[in-house]
């Protein structure tokens, strides 16, 4: 495989936001690509516009020969004195002709006198947000960070720079961008995607062996352990083994209260429902996992629990169970629901009461399932991922809880044994899990 995973949709967001006024705040897994990202694909499409390299300002916490750094007594007079003597260059360079604003084929907005900042597992920082601040209040200067640990990647961090952080939050690879640099045919790489994933690192590793115990170490040694010690965990085992529990119950409704009656019934454990659910709360904040909730379609309004929870990553998921438990019916409804997260949809399962006649003709009420009321601005789709559809009774089964809904979005269903996209006799858009992943205009044929 390739060295080099361009990341083209996160890197247009970057471009979109330049010079707004705000943080940029580059959030998500760990590892799933926020360095290479700014530093690497960003940098260089400022490089590329006409930016002076003296007008990049470069720093990774991490290193540590930058260690004396995290003091902001010591970054912050570091940093104003390299703008001090970017600016210093810039006046003795202009007799020379040098000045890019000059080339007409550079980008104008970035060829000022911006200063990019651009600041790597900035969490190392003491008082980072409020030497983020203080750089931003500069009219020259233009902020981008990136950090990698569960307490910079709270889903709340935004909120911590009083409104003037803008967010881009990113995922792994999209199984497009895995298939950029996978060498082979697509159903070969779908079946490696949901094994091993879509974590770059991972993903570039040469053999199966390799994967796998890449999937282990990061999700012990990086994953668990930021959230057990930043959160002072005192029984690592509960935290484990709920981790199973969510990992073997993807695509199925749950709640706390129910994986209390699990770990009883299972363990013969005493943890409590308000302990599971601060716990669940600790991988949704590091983003292990999110959570989809349940929508009344009728009523148009949130139901509550229980919900469903989807994997961040599929090989850690898989990973987490020994890469047991490869349902694949399953692993292609988690692969759905992180790509329609990718591309910036709200995504709730959707729930819908209807009444019927049972076989000794009482009326009855039933509770059918849309696996995804999938919203963004004004579009909306009801989606349903749909592993085999072999027989006319198990079209007829997937189409039911659509044809139930009485407004005009678009209906789909995703299946994996679907030559090319097309509308049922009912209307329903019917694709294939490829063309859904690959093309994603094939949702509005």
């Amino acid at each position: 495989m390739s060295a080099i995973i361009e990341r083209d949709y996160y890197l247009n967001q970057l471009i979109a936001r330049k010079n707004n006024g705000l943080i940029k705040v580059i959030t998500g897994i760990r590892r799933c690509g926020k360095s290479f990202l700014l530093r690497t694909l960003f940098k260089q499409h400022l490089l590329d516009a006409g930016v002076r390299a003296d007008h990049i300002i470069e720093m990774s916490f991490d290193l540590f020969e930058n260690i004396d750094y995290r003091d902001p007594r010591c970054f912050y007079p570091w940093v104003t004195e390299q703008i001090g003597a970017a600016d210093d260059n810039k006046g003795s360079n202009s007799s020379t002709g040098d000045d890019n604003n000059g080339d007409a084929n550079k980008d104008s907005s970035t060829t000022s006198d911006t200063y990019y900042i651009l600041l790597d597992e900035v969490q190392l920082l003491g008082e980072f947000v409020s030497v983020l601040n203080a750089l931003a209040d500069k009219k020259n200067c233009d902020v981008y960070v990136t950090g990698s640990n569960a307490r910079f990647l709270s889903r709340d961090i935004v909120t911590e720079f009083g409104g003037r952080a803008d967010e881009i939050h990113m995922y792994p690879l999209s199984f497009a961008e895995f298939m950029s640099v996978y060498d082979g045919h697509y159903y070969d790489g779908w079946n490696e995607y949901i094994t091993y994933g879509g974590i770059p690192l991972v993903v570039l590793a040469p053999s199966t062996e390799q994967k796998a115990a890449l999937l282990h170490s990061l999700l012990q040694e990086t994953y668990l352990r930021d959230i057990i010690e930043r959160n002072k965990v005192r029984n690592s085992s509960e935290i484990d083994t709920l981790l199973n529990f969510l990992a073997s119950s993807i695509g199925a409704l749950t709640n706390p209260h129910k994986l209390e009656n699990t770990f009883a019934s299972v363990l013969h454990s005493s943890i409590s429902s308000a302990t599971i659910s601060k716990y669940i709360s600790y991988f949704e904040d590091s983003f292990l996992i999110e959570k989809a909730q349940r929508y009344d379609i009728k009523g148009k309004a949130y139901i509550g629990t229980p919900m469903k929870y989807y994997f961040t990553d599929l090989g850690l998921r898989n990973s987490q169970l020994n890469f047991r438990q490869m349902e694949v019916s399953h692993l292609m409804e988690n692969a759905v629901y992180t790509e329609l997260k990718k591309r910036g949809y709200q995504v709730d399962v959707g729930n819908l009461t209807v009444s019927e006649r049972s076989n000794d003709n009482r009326q009855v009420k039933k509770q059918l399932e849309v696996d995804f009321v999938c919203n963004k601005g004004s579009l909306r789709y009801y989606i349903q991922s749909a592993y085999l559809m072999e027989t006319a009774e198990k079209q007829e089964q997937e189409s039911r809880s659509l044809l139930t809904i009485d407004d005009n979005f678009r209906k789909i269903i995703i299946t994996s044994n679907t030559p090319q996209p097309h509308y049922n006799e009912h209307g329903i858009l019917v694709m294939s899990i490829y063309d859904f992943l690959l093309q994603p205009e094939a949702m509005d044929l």
